[in-house]
């Protein structure tokens, strides 16, 4: 039997013919360095200040004023950093799980040296070998002012200090933090295409990756070449985070120069209305109504949906600034646009205004009679008796006057 069954895998390797020896594993993409704190391996460049990502220029986040980043953020602490010294950072990691078993095998660094921006990536060329890499990346952050990431904060940074904890490194002073994410997610939600990074650089910057590899087969890389694969391999890989990191000063400097436009000048006609939306509850968030009211202003421009939310938060901006007039207007405008519940809101925020401030009853009774889906059924009621009551109070108040009043004089 075992004669015949070696016969048979002989005749089998025959008929598939000769095996091709496999090839031996390509070189790393990345090269050797030796710094204080050990070897380290490192993929780096660095660009000419007029290298674009998309229709942005990668400088251009060397432009950003402080003051306009901390609104855009919604964090005053951003107001006073030097922005010539942060530092952009992204991760791959071995997965997205998280914990103590989720290892960051590529830390990706980005900063600028004049207006020239030097990519910095630190490859973990075996696991175990984390501290070196570690203690280059602490030494980067003492020189810089802060860290801008895409989801950093709930991602890249909590991973990267529980490894500092486990490598027995002591972890860096903590520095303010821009997370991208949350900025573009107020600014960009209107757009409905999701606020992942590669939507932020088709819909923002125009620019679509070709041969991008999938993040999700990622790990799966890293791990066939720990057990002996092909190294160029991961060139893809450390491109892919190359890319995200030039996106990252590209998308933070294009914000901001669109979001500086609203400062009371004209916003560019060519703007998009869905993003002037984005960008005008922002500034109202952040306090700066004339910023605010630029933005609202410009963003009527847009149909449907986008229209409607413009003219509503206007309107909410001149009432804000005591022109009731104009917020009245606006509302009118917006229920061009609205149906349904959306109809009854805008026609309930009608009510109050012609009530409070424009102090026309009869209008004010109007809409509220068109409103009755925005509120609870008692307070619709309670709302509609009131008016009735007012009205016909101030309506016998005028005849008893008129009645008080003695009679004209006769020619």
């Amino acid at each position: 039997m075992l004669a015949d069954w070696s016969e048979r895998q002989g005749q089998t390797a025959a008929r598939r013919g000769p095996t091709q020896p496999r090839p031996p594993p390509g070189p790393l993409p990345v090269a050797a360095q030796e710094t204080p704190h050990g070897t380290v391996h490192v993929s780096e460049r660095l660009l000419p200040p007029d290298h674009h990502h998309g229709s942005a220029p990668v400088a251009g986040a060397l432009d950003v004023e402080g003051p306009l980043v901390a609104r855009l953020a919604l964090h005053e602490d951003l107001a006073g950093v030097d922005y010539q010294r942060m530092l952009f950072l992204d991760t791959e990691t071995t997965g997205l799980a998280g914990g103590t078993g989720t290892v960051p095998f590529l830390v990706g660094l980005a900063w600028f040296e004049g207006r020239s921006l030097r990519v910095h990536q630190l490859f973990l060329r075996k696991l175990g070998e984390e501290a070196p890499m570690l203690r280059v990346l602490a030494a980067r952050m003492a020189q810089s002012s802060c860290i801008v990431t895409f989801n950093g904060k709930s991602f890249d940074w909590p991973l990267l200090r529980t490894r500092f904890v486990l490598n027995r490194v002591k972890a860096p002073a903590e520095l303010p933090h821009l997370d991208l994410l949350h900025c573009a997610r107020r600014v960009f939600k209107h757009r409905g295409a999701g606020t992942r990074l590669v939507h932020m650089e088709e819909q923002v910057l125009g620019l679509r990756r070709v041969d991008d590899v999938d993040g999700s087969l990622i790990p799966d890389l890293y791990f066939r070449y720990l057990r002996g694969g092909d190294g160029a391999s991961l060139t893809p890989v450390l491109e892919h985070n190359a890319n995200d990191l030039l996106l990252l000063a590209a998308l933070l400097g294009e914000m901001v120069r669109r979001f500086r436009a609203g400062d009371g000048t004209a916003v560019p006609r060519d703007e998009d209305p869905r993003d002037l939306l984005g960008f005008a509850s922002v500034a109202l968030r952040a306090g700066d109504h004339t910023r605010a009211r630029a933005f609202a202003r410009a963003a009527t421009r847009g149909s449907g949906t986008v229209g409607m939310e413009a003219h509503a938060l206007a309107s909410r901006l001149a009432r804000m600034a005591g022109e009731p007039e104009a917020a009245a207007d606006h509302l009118h405008q917006a229920l061009q646009s609205a149906r349904g519940f959306q109809a009854a809101s805008l026609h309930l925020e009608l009510t109050k205004l012609y009530e409070h401030s424009l102090k026309d009853l009869a209008a004010a009774l109007r809409h509220a009679r068109l409103s009755a889906a925005a509120e609870l059924p008692e307070d619709h009621r309670r709302r509609i008796v009131r008016l009735e009551g007012r009205i016909d109070r101030s309506t016998r108040a005028r005849a008893l006057d008129l009645g008080a009043r003695p009679p004209r004089p006769g020619p």
